[in-house]
């Protein structure tokens, strides 16, 4: 694997534990929500890290940021997906108060990258 300066960026490191996290919650979930929320909460979450990624690569504050932003934004869709977890009961408040403490953390994270940046 290449040895490129996104690894070494806590966001980063903190979007690639949050997709273990809700990798092993969605294990849980109905079979039947395989092709529905299953599917859209691990592409938010794999979408998260990838856009730190890519947004770190970029050479331009303007494309670095956009990325940034994009990876905020997929933490918004994990968080309105727990939602609709909760009330369709696939999941509990207890199930998910690390992945809702991480995802708070790492939204903190991106915004004070972005603002930096």
């Amino acid at each position: 694997m290449l040895n490129l300066n996104h690894k070494n960026l806590d966001v980063w490191k903190i979007s690639m534990k949050l997709i273990t996290l809700l990798y092993d919650l969605t294990e849980k979930y109905p079979k039947s929500e395989q092709y529905g929320m299953i599917s859209q909460i691990r592409r938010a979450a794999i979408s998260t890290s990838l856009n730190i990624a890519e947004g770190a690569s970029r050479r331009t504050q303007n494309d670095r940021k956009r990325f940034y932003e994009i990876s905020r934004s997929s933490l918004v869709e994990i968080d309105t997906q727990m939602e609709i977890s909760l009330l369709l009961n696939f999941i509990n408040n207890s199930e998910i108060s690390e992945i809702d403490e991480t995802v708070n953390h790492l939204f903190a994270k991106i915004t004070n990258l972005i603002n930096k940046t």
